[in-house]
């Protein structure tokens, strides 16, 4: 599971120019509006989907305006979302790394035909349903600066179910279900989160050679690029890669 808080930090600095921030909350907004949809009520309360994602939209700084504004669209009956579904591509890129393309749509033949085309453009294979997903978990993921002794002690007293160490912060690993309950309880015990998320840990690693992981990282971010898609994982080893933000 260590190194996913490189992965975190590099889409954290990516995302901070006006062009990606736009594309970050626009994603988001349109996720919220599916949550609130499929799980048949725009009340946070009384659907669980859509008060996690409210919640990981509030930790990736989308401002709360607009998070409310469409809440009261939707608890109004405006039918925003109403068409977009969850589809999840799966592949392989160059080197043999598995990855895993989640995507909101409206339109599957479109949003296929983009995905499919950034796979081929960037040397990449696009794959059938169950091609690589058994090669991940989901998990919920905190990262905290500074990893202490206290922070440690904490987690694992609010249900963590795994950490991991390093000089920049603390990795903790939770039950999907829980993440954002154990995000709150560090919060009320004085630290705090940079980073809540619901995401899939691969359960191994591909190491790769500098040039090849870059040739696998161009064909990650134009997968994030396109409009349709929510989140890309991989299982590439970026602990030892250099990468510019």
């Amino acid at each position: 599971m260590a190194g996913h808080s490189k992965w975190a930090q590099i889409k954290r600095k990516k995302a901070a120019n006006d062009l990606k921030r736009g594309k970050v909350i626009s994603k988001y907004l349109r996720a919220i509006a599916a949550a609130a949809r499929a799980g048949g009520s725009a009340d946070p309360a009384a659907n669980a989907q859509l008060r996690n994602l409210i919640e990981a939209a509030k930790m990736d700084d989308v401002p709360n305006d607009n998070i409310e504004r469409l809440l009261k669209r939707l608890q109004g009956g405006d039918e925003e979302g109403s068409n977009y579904e969850e589809v999840v591509y799966e592949g392989y890129a160059p080197g043999g790394v598995a990855v895993l393309v989640y995507a909101l749509t409206d339109n599957r033949n479109r949003t296929a035909s983009e995905v499919r085309h950034v796979f081929s453009k960037h040397g990449g294979s696009l794959g059938a349903s169950g091609a690589v997903a058994w090669q991940f978990d989901r998990r919920g993921y905190i990262w905290l600066e500074p990893n202490t002794e206290a922070a440690q002690e904490a987690a694992i007293e609010l249900g963590a179910l795994d950490l991991q160490e390093s000089e920049e912060g603390l990795e903790i690993y939770t039950d999907p279900q829980e993440v954002y309950t154990i995000a709150s309880g560090l919060k009320e015990r004085g630290f705090k989160p940079e980073d809540v998320q619901i995401t899939m840990i691969p359960q191994n690693t591909m190491t790769l050679a500098q040039e090849d992981a870059e040739k696998v990282l161009r064909m990650i971010e134009a997968l994030e690029d396109l409009d349709d898609t929510q989140n890309v994982y991989s299982n590439l080893n970026l602990e030892n890669v250099t990468v510019e933000a």
